[in-house]
């Protein structure tokens, strides 16, 4: 079957590049388009301001590829101050940008999935009261941990890094979302976000999915998929061996 990886087009490029180095046949076809932020301004003054913070959250390698995106020339990131991530795809590309191992936080390993809910496991025995914490983000999402630090004392800030915006297709993406609507069988898509999703219902509304096949990283995807029609649905966790082993059950 051939692997349809739909996140955005620089980790999807990155998720084609390594299944094939793996042997698997994979394309991509990003669902979710990345736009910079409306308000610049507002990212270059939470740079200013860095050093203030006691934590940084990043929600995703977009959040941390854009904020750095926009990053003064001269700024560097603060000794005292935390940065936390989600994931390890988070995790790669702070160090990438310069961020110290040793302040980064994140979900255990082994963390049965990489979300909030995991990172908040490393973090709630420290003290959080009064301490200033800034969330890097899109335009919205969700807003668990920043309650659950709100109702530790921290003081919450939330800065738009970039846009998601629903994806333009060319036409050779339009030929192979038509050919995998055709042919479910020979097409497996591997989705890591349930926006993703949306905007593949919106773009072919009356498609029949009861006979496709996805892998989806997180269960609030999985049950989206199930919403969309999907008829067989693998969950993984969002690392490349898993979802390799994934693929390559015979289940799948």
């Amino acid at each position: 079957m051939r692997v349809i990886v739909t996140r955005p087009a620089a980790q999807a490029d990155t998720w084609v590049h390594s299944l094939v180095q793996h042997g698997i046949e994979a394309v991509a076809l990003p669902l979710i388009d990345i736009v910079p932020p409306a308000d610049a301004s507002a990212v270059h003054q939470a740079w200013r301001d860095l050093a203030t913070q006691r934590l940084v959250v990043f929600v995703s390698p977009n959040a941390a590829e854009q904020f750095f995106a926009l990053r003064p020339d001269s700024a560097a990131w603060p000794a005292t101050v935390l940065a936390a991530t989600v994931g390890p795809g988070t995790t790669q590309t702070l160090k990438r940008h310069g961020v110290p191992p040793t302040l980064i936080v994140e979900p255990a390993p082994d963390a049965p999935q990489f979300d909030s809910e995991s990172l908040w496991q490393q973090l709630e025995t420290r003290d959080w009261r009064g301490a200033a914490v800034l969330i890097v983000r899109g335009d919205g999402g969700r807003e668990w941990l920043a309650d659950t630090l709100r109702e530790r004392g921290a003081e919450i800030a939330f800065v738009s890094a970039y846009r998601r915006a629903a994806p333009r297709l060319d036409a050779a993406a339009e030929r192979l979302l038509d050919e995998a609507i055709a042919r479910p069988g020979e097409h497996l898509w591997f989705f890591s976000s349930s926006e993703a999703l949306d905007h593949l219902a919106q773009l072919r509304p009356h498609a029949d999915w009861s006979a496709a096949h996805a892998i989806a990283t997180h269960p609030r995807i999985a049950q989206r998929a199930r919403d969309c029609g999907f008829g067989v649905i693998r969950a993984s966790r969002p690392t490349l061996d898993a979802v390799i082993a994934c693929i390559q059950s015979p289940a799948s």
